[in-house]
């Protein structure tokens, strides 16, 4: 363990991604456990994600999820990455995350992003509409401004009100140039664009305004990081993923997430073997000799506080084998002598 990874706090979002041959309730059920599996291994936050209408994700109601992922654990934080805020009224998520932190008080996250739904129907549904991403900026203001009792309206936030729920602001688009506006910790992804997140980063720190949450900038980096015992058995865990938004990308649909040797054996049309292969490339990904090198390289460009993993697959033993081998990587405290901050 280096130097600078030792001082990186690491973090897992888990997106409950759907398996083939599983259900919506069971991948749930699979991101509760996992919570419970990274906080013994000693992982800072654990988060959780926010999709409307995809046929392979069944985190649709991110608070409500975090909830049950709190009360299952006990010291990780607990958060969302993010909060689709263009979709919600800023009113009722301030209410949502003043209860989640009235119930696991100095536990809880706020991950904002500013996506609305991907689809015209899944827009339709929610009364949004792709323009209502133009005001994200605003929307975290008067969010931050109910828990500060700022709102001009005369409602009060309750619980909300007077608590303090750390906000990170998820760098999306114009997210960068709006976290640093606000003086909040950004989330940037994914690490298979290294030069546009390293830009991403440098814009964010050239713009930022000190803030009552944060005195200066703080920067959480997240992609797939896949570690195994051979480079081979790292990149089976990036197969169901890639093959899923190869599938997405060529027939207009985001699958749940197939085995890897049923992946091996398909045939591709020319395009879908170009977006699979793709797909599997630019992450981290391999041994643990190898994945510790290119993570010190990335923290090294990036200078980032904190790495948030973002790794989907079909094995959950795998998955959870390499959430073990990454945390023996980082030093974290739930692994055999470690020693951590």
């Amino acid at each position: 363990m280096t130097p600078l990874i030792a001082r990186t706090r690491f973090s897992v979002l888990d997106r409950s991604r759907i398996r083939e041959g599983h259900t919506g309730p069971e991948a749930l059920r699979d991101t509760v456990r996992l919570a419970e599996e990274v906080e013994r291994l000693g992982y800072h936050r654990f988060w959780v994600s926010e999709h409307h209408g995809v046929p392979g994700v069944a985190g649709s109601a991110p608070t409500v999820l975090a909830a049950a992922v709190a009360a299952a654990t006990g010291t990780i934080r607990v958060g969302t990455g993010g909060v689709m805020l263009p979709n919600h009224q800023p009113l009722v998520v301030a209410e949502q995350f003043g209860v989640l932190e009235s119930l696991f008080p100095g536990r809880v996250d706020m991950g904002l992003g500013r996506s609305v739904g991907f689809t015209d129907g899944v827009r339709k549904a929610l009364g949004r509409d792709k323009d209502d991403a133009e005001d994200f900026g605003a929307q975290i203001d008067e969010l931050l401004g109910w828990f500060r009792g700022t709102s001009p309206t005369g409602v009060r936030a309750r619980p909300a009100e007077g608590l303090a729920v750390p906000p990170f602001v998820l760098a999306m688009g114009e997210g960068a140039a709006i976290a640093a506006r606000a003086g909040l910790p950004m989330v940037i992804g994914d690490l298979r664009g290294r030069d546009r997140m390293r830009r991403g980063i440098d814009d964010y720190r050239a713009r930022f305004r000190p803030s009552a949450w944060t005195s200066e900038p703080y920067v959480v980096i997240s992609g797939t990081v896949a570690v195994a015992d051979t480079p081979e058995r790292a990149r089976r865990l990036l197969i169901p993923e890639a093959w899923s938004m190869a599938h997405s990308r060529t027939r207009g649909t985001f699958p749940p997430l197939p085995p890897a040797e049923r992946v091996e054996s398909l045939l591709m049309t020319a395009k879908e073997r170009g977006l699979y292969e793709s797909g599997l490339s630019g992450h981290i990904a391999g041994t643990e000799e190898q994945v510790a090198d290119e993570l010190e390289r990335v923290l090294k460009e990036t200078g980032a506080q904190e790495v948030l993993v973002t790794t989907s697959t079909h094995d959950r033993t795998a998955l959870l084998d390499s959430y073990r081998r990454l945390a023996g990587i980082a030093g974290l405290p739930g692994t055999d002598g470690a020693a951590r901050r």
